[in-house]
């Protein structure tokens, strides 16, 4: 189906029906377990203050992609890992502006990312996220993998 400009709604004037948003966040991965814990809560306090919690995931640390770097007062940190946690939530876009401000002033996230996004949508990330926490890990070395599929590739060679 063909889309024209008038077609699409624009963020800033989406008047004010709510919208279900996703708040994607790293936390400090130097905080305290405990703190990660009551970070996460506080941010959840003031989502559901101005909305409806539609899903989330709970704060694990993950190693970062990249660094991210952040001037501080005390001066230049980096970052090679983080908590990572998300928050589903329903609100209007003026109070989805206010939360956006609480999380922007939070010393303790490093970074943050704010989508539109749908319920059902929002309800099957939460779906996948509890699916990955319960898969086992794999650690697998990639110079022994290599190593054994050469061996059993040379093995099934016939002369």
């Amino acid at each position: 189906m063909a889309r024209n400009k008038d077609d699409m709604v624009d963020i800033e004037d989406a008047g004010s029906e709510p919208r279900v948003y996703e708040l994607g966040f790293h936390l400090d991965p130097e905080l305290p377990t405990e703190e990660v814990k009551k970070t996460f809560e506080s941010i959840k306090e003031i989502v559901g203050g101005k909305g409806e919690v539609v899903a989330e995931g709970e704060p694990r640390k993950i190693p970062l992609a990249y660094t991210i770097s952040r001037q501080e007062t005390s001066g230049r940190r980096d970052f090679d890992s983080a908590y990572f946690s998300w928050i589903a939530y329903e609100t209007t876009p003026e109070n989805h502006n206010e939360v956006i401000g609480a999380v922007k002033i939070n010393t303790r996230v490093i970074r943050f990312i704010d989508i539109v996004t749908t319920k059902d949508a929002a309800r099957h990330a939460a779906e996948m996220y509890e699916l990955s926490l319960k898969a086992p890990e794999r650690e697998e070395n990639a110079e022994e993998t290599a190593g054994a599929e050469l061996d059993a590739a040379l093995e099934s060679v016939t002369i």
